[in-house]
């Protein structure tokens, strides 16, 4: 029984060290990122003089810019059919509710 447990903990150990050691084959850590990026702190504080809108693509000075985001963020309220509404709420409660009881046949 004693040889049986030595070569049992052998095999485990061997086996486990040798699956965590193949998974950092081929792997190479980068420490530091290339000397032609620029950080994203001076990114950030850089002002932006030309934009595109992210509707159709076309050039846009920064008020043109500031006026089409302020337009983007106010959304039109929704114009759902009643019925479609309802139908909507009832799709969100079965799958709420099979999350719950997966066995239920609804």
């Amino acid at each position: 029984m004693g040889r049986k447990k030595i070569v049992f903990w052998v095999v485990s150990i061997s086996t486990t060290l040798l699956l965590g050691w193949s998974g950092h084959w081929g792997t190479s850590a980068i420490a530091l990122p290339p000397p032609e990026d620029i950080p994203e702190e001076i990114l950030r504080r850089e002002i932006i003089l030309d934009a595109r809108s992210p509707v159709d693509g076309k050039a846009l000075n920064p008020a043109e810019y500031a006026e089409l985001q302020e337009q983007l963020q106010v959304s039109p309220p929704p114009k759902l059919n009643a019925d479609l509404r309802q139908t909507i709420y009832l799709i969100r409660l079965r799958k709420a509710l099979l999350q719950i009881f997966p066995f239920l046949d609804i």
